[in-house]
């Protein structure tokens, strides 16, 4: 559509240039330049001036029926002044004319490298942004994945932490167990050793402190009745206390056993509640620093994201004043060179006009045409 209005605007403008050409030649022809130089002429001004409303009346015609059919404003608009101005007035208004067309070439000039350098600096701007979104988008992503990274290991952390701790009261437990079982148990020796020891001293205030075999003594008195043997203490004695006295030294090493098993139960529990409080302790320092990184890293996510919402603003902002720069510029950028040409040729044609009204051949005109 925009190559077409475009070609109907070229014949527009060369018919209308046909035709102020056409009015020029009415307008200088029968010795059109002796009518000028001697129009004041009192004796001639009459005669002259009736030609000379002729030809000017069939320019204005001429200039108003091309102007009713390629639709020209300005035509009209010149064909009517040459109906009611001077030939003076007519070169002004050329002037003006010409002046008008130097000035819309340096317009569209100036609009041209507008567009041009906007077009460039839009690119760059694009460019720039879209690569700080890619960085931005790359930034999030690690963000999102440390914060999830940092849950995760606080949250282990803290299964860690009850974990021991319930390792650390089970232990405890375990521990009061076992020194209540310790107690029992040296309690226990000791009343056997109690109770073995009292045995064994009333046996050996029976038979002696000797554990082997003793020696037959004759009881004290008179000798025994008829029928009765002589008594003899019982040789098995000194096994009885031998074995007694064994009991009890068994009763003393394990107590003593216990009590080393006891120290080490106490020895192995306090190492452990040491060595499990210094890695609650770690791990629940371990869970600040997490914490704060966590913290740091939201901020910086939060921060980003909003970078990331300004960003595609900007984007977006920069592609909409593109696409107005398109329609702003493409026609301009596209046509530049055709319009250019055009304009020169109008300027030209509309200074040769001037200069047939100035009293040049307008026969010479028509050749360069």
């Amino acid at each position: 559509m925009t190559d077409s209005e475009w070609e109907e605007r070229q014949k527009t403008r060369q018919m209308e240039m046909q035709a102020v050409s056409k009015a020029l030649a009415v307008l200088s022809s029968d010795d059109a330049h002796d009518t000028f130089t001697n129009t004041f002429n009192p004796s001639l001004f009459q005669k002259r001036a009736a030609a000379h409303d002729s030809r000017r009346a069939s320019a204005a015609q001429l200039l108003t029926t091309v102007a009713k059919k390629v639709g020209s404003p300005k035509l009209a608009t010149l064909a009517y002044r040459i109906r009611l101005d001077a030939f003076t007035k007519v070169k002004k208004a050329i002037d003006d004319m010409v002046a008008q067309l130097l000035k819309e070439k340096a317009d569209e000039i100036k609009h041209r490298d507008f567009c041009v350098d906007e077009f460039d600096k839009n690119e760059l701007q694009l460019g720039k942004k879209n690569r700080d979104q890619k960085d931005l988008k790359a930034k999030i992503e690690d963000l999102e994945l440390n914060r999830k990274e940092l849950s995760e290991a606080i949250s282990t952390l803290k299964s860690e932490i009850s974990e021991m701790q319930v390792q650390l009261k089970r232990a405890g437990e375990d521990r009061e167990t076992q020194s209540k079982e310790f107690q029992k148990t040296v309690a226990d020796q000791r009343q056997t050793k109690k109770l073995l020891q009292k045995a064994l001293g009333v046996l050996e205030g029976f038979y002696g402190k000797k554990s082997f075999v003793q020696q037959a003594q004759e009881p004290a008195g008179p000798p025994p009745p008829p029928g009765f043997k002589a008594y003899k203490k019982s040789e098995a004695s000194g096994g009885v206390m031998d074995m007694i006295q064994q009991i009890i030294t068994d009763a003393k090493e394990m107590e003593a056993e216990a009590i080393r098993s006891e120290e080490d139960a106490q020895k192995t529990y306090e190492e452990f509640v040491k060595e499990t409080n210094a890695s609650i302790q770690a791990k629940s320092e371990d869970i600040v620093n997490k914490s704060d990184s966590k913290a740091a890293a939201e901020a910086d996510l939060v921060e980003a994201k909003e970078d990331m919402d300004a960003v595609k603003l900007e984007i977006d902002q920069l592609n909409k004043y593109r696409s107005e720069l398109h329609g702003s510029c493409d026609f301009v950028m596209k046509n530049f060179e055709l319009r250019q040409a055009a304009r020169d040729e109008e300027v030209e044609a509309l200074k040769q006009a001037k200069a047939i009204l100035s009293g040049a051949k307008f026969a010479d005109f028509l050749q360069k045409v």
